[in-house]
């Protein structure tokens, strides 16, 4: 009876052993890959980190101005300001702090482009895994649909999908993208797919009675999901211009809202009074375009080298 209890504490060290020794070695993967990473890579890593980070955590920045607060109603504002101690980087025409809207900025960009990215790679990867590992008619009724997507203009089909449900708010906005984004997602996993299934390893998988799904989930969609996560990072940067394209045009997120496509808009009717509110939300999408092409050209050489090696 007494040897229970030192049993069950010698199996929970063991397990907390574990959870560190496993925490530890994810720690050291991170910092490895980073490690070989060209110096200009890793620039873009980090200035994607602070964007990411910044946009997540704004909630909890102290001292972050409200976005939206325009200060000059309420007589404790100054219009068209330009960087100073009290705003980092300024204010706009109607006394709102720069830098908070930069920053909830990068969180709308951010969460439409990610969640694009995401159902291109779940949708889009699971169609065209199934297409290539199948093939026969099952392929052709897949890409015919993909085709049919693809033929049909993305831009002119979110707008009148907007248009008709009357709203513009950021949930909207990325069910309309998830509608259109999986295609081209479909076509890079398919040709991936086609390529992987005639590899040894899945031929033996075969040979050995492993069931489709397994072989679909263990040897097909791990040995596709590099090329498509390195596809999504070009994509992601495409995306995000696009909500920012979409912003400045008035077909974003409704004002106040702050976007970064938003801000240029409206910095720029007073471009000869003050330069500073379209200059640093232009500057910030710049950068973060840049860094994420950079970060994806990367990938996509990793991931090319991970397939010539299998």
């Amino acid at each position: 009876m007494s040897s229970t209890p030192l049993t069950t504490t010698v199996a929970g060290s063991a397990a907390e052993e574990d959870d560190s020794a496993s925490t530890a070695g994810r720690f050291a993967r991170a910092r490895g890959v980073f490690g070989k990473m060209p110096f200009f890579t890793k620039c873009c890593s980090v200035w994607l980190t602070i964007v990411v980070l910044a946009a997540v955590l704004a909630d909890f920045i102290p001292g972050l101005p409200d976005p939206n607060y325009q200060g000059f109603i309420f007589g404790d504002g100054e219009t068209n300001a330009g960087p100073s101690a009290s705003h980092w980087l300024g204010t706009d025409n109607v006394s709102r702090d720069i830098l908070a809207r930069l920053i909830y900025g990068a969180r709308v960009s951010l969460i439409f482009a990610a969640s694009g990215v995401f159902f291109g790679i779940v949708i889009g990867g699971l169609v065209g895994s199934i297409a290539g590992y199948f093939r026969g008619f099952l392929e052709t009724s897949l890409m015919f649909s993909v085709d049919v997507m693809l033929s049909f203009p993305a831009l002119i089909g979110f707008l009148c999908i907007t248009q008709f449900l009357g709203r513009q708010d950021l949930f909207i906005l990325c069910l309309v993208i998830a509608i259109f984004i999986w295609p081209p997602f479909s076509r890079v996993a398919r040709a991936t797919a086609l390529s992987v299934s005639g590899k040894d390893f899945v031929t033996a998988a075969r040979a050995i009675g492993t069931s489709t799904r397994r072989i679909l989930f263990r040897e097909i969609f791990p040995n596709v999901f590099p090329t498509l996560l390195a596809y999504g990072l070009v994509l992601l940067a495409t995306l995000v211009i696009l909500e920012s394209t979409l912003s400045f045009l008035g077909l974003g997120v409704e004002i106040p809202t702050a976007s970064w496509g938003g801000m240029i808009n409206q910095g720029r009717q007073d471009l000869l009074i003050n330069i500073w509110p379209p200059i640093w939300p232009a500057a910030t999408l710049l950068m973060t375009v840049f860094s994420f092409n950079n970060l994806a050209d990367w990938l996509q050489k990793q991931a090319a080298s991970r397939s010539a090696a299998i």
